[in-house]
């Protein structure tokens, strides 16, 4: 039987709560996991690398933990699930590939005010005109998109989630469909960059990531079901927002360790 007084608790709780408030918005709200829990590990004191590195892998399991908790809540629209998985796949390895061989810093301010123009349309369709389910069109060709961009810094939840809901889809079932196909594409990213740079082992920080997204998933998932759609289609508008704006001053700001780079 392992020993708990042996942990080191005091060190690992920052982390914990890191974790737990990072997949808290991301598990609700269908993005925000590996923007702001990166951006909290750099806080606590981590290189902006090995900070990269840790959220990338703890969102491997935070990610199935969400998808699970979701399918649970019923969240989930399978067929949708089924038509974006696949694409995001096959996107997320081009973007690792694009990444290790092309320079496309260009694509990150053009994604951030992607994510503000959505963010503000979605704070005004919130409050204006009610969501009703219908089918959703290029789910393929987002997917695709959202997977490859994924690679170069978590956009999966934004363009996936923000989309949808523009489109018109309700809101609880766009945040968990995301949710449950995040877990594929992020665990197919992870891998590629492990083959291709190796896998450094920041056992403290991630443990404490972990330890709280674990337990912030299934309650996520439980005010996803919860929520109004008119709510969940503000809130999400706004963290759209609070994410581009955190990546514009991280970009103009990059010498500041409170903004770092992605």
């Amino acid at each position: 039987m392992s020993d708990l007084s042996a942990i080191p608790w005091e060190a690992l709780a920052p982390f914990i709560l890191a974790g737990f408030f990072a997949q808290l918005v991301d598990s609700a709200l269908g993005m925000g996991f590996g923007v702001i829990g990166n951006s909290m590990l750099v806080l606590l004191g981590l290189p902006p690398a090995a900070a990269s590195s840790v959220t990338h892998t703890v969102e491997g399991f935070t990610s199935g933990v969400s998808g699970a908790a979701h399918a649970l809540q019923r969240n989930v629209d399978w067929m949708l699930f089924a038509r974006l998985v696949v694409p995001g796949i096959a996107g997320g390895l081009c973007g690792v590939w694009a990444l290790s061989h092309l320079s496309l810093g260009i694509l990150r301010p053009v994604l951030l005010v992607y994510f503000a123009a959505i963010g503000i349309y979605l704070i005004w369709r919130g409050a204006r005109r009610p969501q009703a389910y219908r089918r959703m069109r290029a789910v393929g060709i987002m997917g695709f998109l959202a997977g490859f961009l994924d690679s170069f810094g978590g956009a999966w939840g934004p363009v996936t989630t923000g989309s949808l809901i523009a489109q018109g889809m309700t809101p609880r079932m766009a945040v968990g469909t995301v949710n449950a196909a995040e877990f594929f594409v992020t665990v197919t990213v992870l891998s590629a960059f492990i083959g291709s740079i190796g896998f450094p082992a920041f056992a403290l920080a991630a443990s404490g990531l972990l330890i709280g997204g674990v337990i912030a998933s299934p309650i996520g998932a439980l005010v996803t079901r919860r929520a109004s759609g008119k709510n969940l289609t503000q809130w999400i508008g706004g963290v759209m927002i609070g994410l581009s704006l955190w990546g514009l001053v991280a970009l103009a700001f990059a010498p500041i360790p409170l903004f770092a780079r992605m």
